[in-house]
């Protein structure tokens, strides 16, 4: 997708959020209809995941997906642009445990839904968390520039590529930099462990819990849900058995957990992502 103009996205973003949300229905509605390749991908991920569903739910849902794909992308006008007190008012942050304010090593995990770097704007607007995350590096050089420009705004924050390895991320996680990871995704079988998601074998890296093992830390779930009046970016309680000694089981518990928040939300996950690409061996493309 290409990068409209900062001076656009600005523009964008100042439009009161009722009427960026609806131009967000339109765009996503466009989408929808003019992507089909990418509609295809959304489907058959709904298929494996909701078999219980009827063709007319998963379509609706499908539409959906779109609609809130394109919101989100429209917010970053605003997300990336506006000022500490409107990201405030809008991003709605939730942490009735007192979570962020305990001093101790942290894996933030964060998985891909629609409000993903709502939630990282949100968390870098506490002045006193020292967050890292890893990113994949866009191929073009504009859109990643901008991708990162947005994501470096405000608080204390790090970006690592993908490429940039282990041992540095490490190294910040143990001078008390909490690490926001996304790790629900397919990023080939080689870096990959199969394991279910929603009872289809998924390749899902198992960053979670070696991050976990290394860092020393604990595991704090951070859901963020696009809502009428912005984002509400809920931390939940950290997770008492995960890391654990086995890397694929915690794995496993990682997907497990993660499909009750999609059932809550099912049109807000990314689905346009291609979670089944990797298949274990012997078994077909499932996006043929």
């Amino acid at each position: 997708m290409r990068v409209w103009p900062d001076a656009l996205m600005q523009a964008l973003g100042a439009l009161p959020l009722p009427v960026l949300r609806g131009l967000g229905r339109v765009v996503g509605a466009v989408l929808y209809a003019v992507v089909p390749q990418r509609r295809r991908v959304v489907l058959t991920n709904l298929r494996l995941c909701f078999p219980h569903w009827g063709e007319p739910r998963r379509r609706q849902v499908a539409r959906a997906v779109f609609v809130r794909f394109a919101q989100a992308w429209l917010d970053r006008g605003w997300l990336w642009h506006a000022s500490p007190e409107l990201l405030k008012r809008r991003l709605r942050l939730s942490d009735p445990g007192g979570v962020l304010g305990q001093v101790q090593p942290t894996v933030l995990f964060a998985p891909h839904f629609v409000g993903l770097d709502a939630g990282w704007t949100r968390l870098a607007l506490e002045n006193h968390l020292r967050l890292l995350t890893i990113y994949t590096q866009q191929s073009d050089p504009g859109v990643d520039a901008w991708v990162k420009t947005g994501r470096a705004r405000w608080g204390q924050v790090r970006l690592f590529r993908r490429e940039d390895g282990v041992k540095r991320v490490v190294k910040a996680m143990r001078q008390g930099e909490w690490l926001y990871l996304l790790p629900d995704m397919n990023f080939g079988a080689e870096e990959s462990v199969f394991v279910p998601f929603y009872g289809v074998p998924a390749a899902t890296v198992p960053s979670l819990s070696r991050f976990a093992h290394l860092g020393q830390a604990r595991v704090v779930p951070v859901v963020t849900t696009l809502t009428d009046q912005g984002y509400d970016v809920q931390v939940l309680p950290p997770w008492d058995d995960v890391p654990s000694e086995d890397v694929r089981a915690d794995t496993a518990t990682m997907n497990v957990r993660l499909q009750d928040w999609i059932d809550a939300q099912p049109e807000q996950y990314f689905w346009v992502h291609q979670r089944f690409k990797s298949r274990p061996p012997g078994e077909p493309s499932v996006y043929d």
